[in-house]
């Protein structure tokens, strides 16, 4: 799921959750669920049901902070990476990059 402006709400079991990424693959769920946990979210993981055996496992992220945009964070630089001294950029969210420099445009 690309970033986007407005963010979605819904449920993951009991709890209700403003859902980060939805059918994202076990690598990906992982980086993400770690980066939230460590900047103070809580995050809460759904297991999809698989058609096949063959089929890959999905699974949904959503954060219980229903007010948590994640455009908003990203974008105003207010999620930090692992380390806690670099802002999460638009690249490292993708995981295209854990280069945290420059912004998001580069100046010759």
């Amino acid at each position: 799921m690309e970033l986007a402006g407005k963010h979605t709400f819904g449920s993951i079991g009991e709890t209700r959750v403003t859902f980060i990424e939805k059918k994202i693959e076990k690598s990906r769920l992982d980086f993400l669920k770690e980066l939230l946990d460590f900047n103070g979210f809580e995050t809460v993981v759904d297991e999809l049901k698989r058609k096949t055996e063959e089929d890959p496992q999905l699974y949904n992220l959503g954060v219980t902070d229903m007010t948590f945009n994640p455009t908003i964070w990203v974008f105003e630089r207010k999620l930090k990476t692992l380390d806690g001294k670099h802002a999460v950029t638009l690249n490292y969210w993708k995981q295209l990059t854990t280069d945290t420099n420059p912004s998001y445009w580069k100046n010759n």
